[in-house]
């Protein structure tokens, strides 16, 4: 279920919840976090993370109106995963200038390499979101965040939550690495894909 203004907190609201809200969404971070070689990460959303994400912006661009809320609803209600879909945010986690400017050009088209493989060897391509892309994406050099989702049928999503090794890839001529999600990811995305 996508969020509306009625679950975003006005600033005085949040700073009461923010503590307890932030220890959460860390757990909840933890669980969903995956790792895929030495410097990217993938962190797959969901309401609470997303909410936290639209709370943490309105804190610090002191956002106080509807029109203001609403914009970054419009943003990042997209980024919330329907039944039969997953959401998912990539970090290319590089921390020093030198090796932003060695990789992130040798990087591009990255965010279109990544798929997941399911026990059963069904191999499902990450889609980009466009609308984010069309911002993020350049060619000579990639971004360090990137949007991404997939799409899974019922027989997919059966696959997925068969209990055999569903795997995160990284298929790029300069990044090719590959992740097992352990039991408690899959679990969470599992709950995504079904909806509960």
């Amino acid at each position: 279920m996508k969020l509306t203004i009625a679950d975003i907190a006005d600033i005085r609201a949040y700073e009461r919840e923010r503590d307890e809200f932030h220890r959460r969404i860390i757990a909840l971070k933890k669980r969903r976090r995956v790792g895929v070689g030495p410097f990217v990460t993938f962190v797959f959303e969901n309401r609470d993370t997303i909410r936290f994400l639209i709370q943490e912006m309105a804190r610090v661009e002191r956002i106080f109106s509807d029109e203001g809320i609403q914009a970054e609803l419009d943003t990042y209600n997209p980024m919330i995963p329907e039944p039969g879909t997953l959401r998912a945010t990539m970090f290319i986690e590089l921390t020093n200038s030198d090796d932003l400017r060695n990789w992130l050009p040798r990087l591009v088209g990255i965010e279109r390499s990544v798929e997941l493989r399911l026990p059963g060897g069904t191999v499902l391509p990450a889609t980009v979101d466009e609308a984010h892309a069309e911002q993020l994406t350049r060619d000579s050099i990639t971004a360090s965040v990137h949007y991404l989702g997939f799409e899974l049928t019922e027989a997919a999503i059966d696959e997925f939550a068969s209990g055999g090794s569903v795997v995160l890839a990284l298929a790029h001529q300069n990044y090719a690495h590959a992740t097992k999600l352990d039991e408690r990811a899959v679990s969470e995305l599992v709950s995504d894909l079904r909806g509960t």
